[in-house]
Parts: C-alpha cells; structure tokens; sequence
C-alpha cells in the first residue's frame, strides 16, 4: 500500500515509478529522502494553497532537482541546476510528455536555487521551489502541521545530521566547478566549505569590462 499523508501519494504512472526507480539508482540516501520530502512539501503546499498542479510533473522536477549533485549526472561547465534540467529533460522524452510540460520541468529544476522568481510562474514551478525551501531553510514550516511533519520526515528520514551533510553534499557536487555558482545562492556553500574561495563580483565584472566607460 503506497503512503498517503492528507491524501497526498506519488502520482501511480510508469513515469512516476521510473522515476522512483532512476533517483533512488543514481542518488544517495540523503538525497533519495531529501527529493522526497520535497515531494510531499510541494504538494501540500499545493493543497493548502487550493493550486492546481499535475502532480505527475510536479513529483519528476521534484525527485531530479539535485540529481545534477551526482558524479554521473554532472557537467565540467554546467550549473548542477541545468545538468538537472537536462537530465530531467533526457528521461521525460521516452515517455511521450509534450514539449510544453518537459520546459515545465526542466524551468522548475533549473531555477529552484534562484529565490523572487518561480513564485510567479506556473504551479509545478513555483512549488518545486517551495519544497525545496520548506526542507533545507525550513521556510513555511509552521504552515505544516506536526502530524504532516512526523509522517512525512518517518517515511523519508531526515538525520540529527541533515543540515551540515547537504551542505556538504552541496560542496561536493558544485566544487569542481566554481564559476558556476554566480549569481545564485551556491557561491555561499562555496564560501563556508573553501576558505581560499573568491566568489565573482558583478561591480568588478562591469567596471573590468573592455568597454571606454
């Protein structure tokens, strides 16, 4: 019997149980669990906010949004972000999805580390950020209530140790690739982990520019 909290499952399609199958192959179990939680977050937040969202997309940007974190889903020049997009991408073609819900996905992955923008966007966009955000930054989380916390967190387990080891995982998914972390929230992680890191400056970027003035 699948889990149901408030009526919410993952969504019962060939897609939705390959995807099961293809994160929890190619991820580790903090991240399996993390994608997961994420999932239930976004959907009852879909819930509570009465927003109608397919639930079978909203569950593939859900459980690929790190992906982009694993050595064998990641670019050399790539934002993990985009390497998750695209992995996203690559997968939901085999399966007939139309080309406007694909772009769907892969916007909801590609901006979830960008805050002020998916909010604004269509449902399964805007609550893959909300997942995202109510399980690393606790954002929202009295919107939940505890029973939906408890069930949620005993189905897919989040650890004492959960807040450094994402961070960590963070690190180690993005480090080889410091360029990539401009302008979004990953320079941070960078920052905390690399003392010898020096983020880009977009005031230094302009006033180096090859222009006269």
């Amino acid at each position: 019997m699948s889990f149901n909290i408030q009526g919410i499952t993952i969504p019962d399609s060939q897609m939705a149980r390959d995807t099961t199958q293809f994160i929890r192959d190619s991820e580790s179990d903090l991240l399996f669990n993390h994608s997961s939680r994420v999932y239930y977050w976004a959907a009852l937040a879909a819930r509570q906010r009465e927003i109608e969202v397919d639930h079978e997309l909203l569950y593939v940007g859900c459980m690929f949004h790190d992906i982009g974190l694993t050595q064998e889903h990641c670019s050399c020049d790539k934002r993990f972000e985009v390497d998750g997009a695209n992995a996203a991408k690559a997968f939901m073609e085999s399966y007939g999805v139309t080309k406007e819900d694909i772009d769907k996905v892969w916007t909801a992955i590609a901006l979830h580390t960008t805050p002020g923008i998916p909010e604004f966007m269509a449902a399964e966009i805007a609550l893959v950020t909300t997942g995202v955000e109510m399980d690393v930054l606790g954002i929202g989380f009295d919107s939940f209530s505890e029973t939906e916390r408890t069930a949620v967190v005993a189905r897919h387990p989040r650890t004492p140790e959960f807040k450094e080891d994402i961070i960590q995982a963070f690190y180690d998914g993005i480090k080889h690739k410091p360029a990539t972390t401009f302008g979004n929230v990953k320079a941070d992680v960078l920052s905390d982990k690399d003392p010898a890191f020096k983020p880009l400056n977009f005031c230094r970027i302009i006033r180096q520019s090859r222009w006269p003035g």
